[in-house]
C-alpha cells in the first residue's frame, strides 16, 4: 500500500506538470503576440515561417523551465520524478507537435484542426496559441475553426509521422 501511495503522487505530479505546461506555453505564445520586446524572436518565427527542428525547440522549452522543473523536490522525491519528467515529456511532445505542424499538419491527428498550423497559414495574431494541444484555446475563447484542409495541404506527398526536421 506505501508503494502504491508513492506511485499515485508521481503519477499525480507527471499530470499536473503535463497540464500547467500546456498552459505556460499557451500563455507565454500569447505574451509573445502582445510584446514587442518578448515576441521579437517570435515575429521572426511567423516571417519565416519554420521550426527550428524538433531538437532545439527542445532544447529552448527547456532551458525556459529548468527552475520550475525541480521545484517539486521540495516536496518529496515522488512528487519531483513524477513533476520532471511530466515537464520533460510535454516538453518533448510540444516540440515535436510544433515541428509537425510546420512540416507535415495533416499528421497531427490528436487535433480536429492543426491550431499552430492554422495560426501561421491565416496569420492569426489573436487566436489558435495552442502548439501541442489546442484545450487552452477553447478555455479562454482564442479557437477559431476554420477550413484549413485546402488543395495546398492535399498536393503534399505522403509523409510519415516522423519525416520532420529533428534539427
Amino acid at each position: 500500500m506505501f508503494l502504491l501511495g508513492k506511485l499515485s503522487v508521481g503519477i499525480a505530479c507527471f499530470t499536473l506538470a503535463f497540464v500547467f505546461a500546456s498552459l505556460i506555453e499557451y500563455l507565454l505564445h500569447r505574451l509573445m503576440h502582445i510584446s514587442p520586446r518578448i515576441g521579437k524572436r517570435h515575429r521572426d518565427h511567423h516571417s519565416r515561417n519554420e521550426g527550428q527542428g524538433v531538437l532545439w525547440e527542445f532544447r529552448d522549452y527547456i532551458k525556459g523551465s529548468l527552475v520550475v522543473l525541480f521545484v517539486m523536490f521540495f516536496q518529496s522525491w515522488e512528487a519531483g520524478i513524477g513533476w520532471l519528467l511530466g515537464g520533460l515529456v510535454y516538453a518533448a511532445f510540444s516540440a515535436y507537435a510544433h515541428q509537425l505542424q510546420h512540416d507535415n499538419p495533416t499528421k497531427c491527428f490528436w487535433m480536429k484542426m492543426p491550431v499552430h498550423y492554422v495560426h501561421h497559414k491565416y496569420n492569426m495574431w489573436h487566436h489558435n496559441f495552442g502548439l501541442g494541444v489546442d484545450w487552452w484555446d477553447h478555455v479562454f475563447g482564442t479557437y477559431k475553426s476554420v477550413e484549413w484542409l485546402t488543395e495546398e495541404e492535399l498536393k503534399q506527398p505522403e509523409r510519415g509521422y516522423f519525416q520532420l526536421r529533428w534539427r
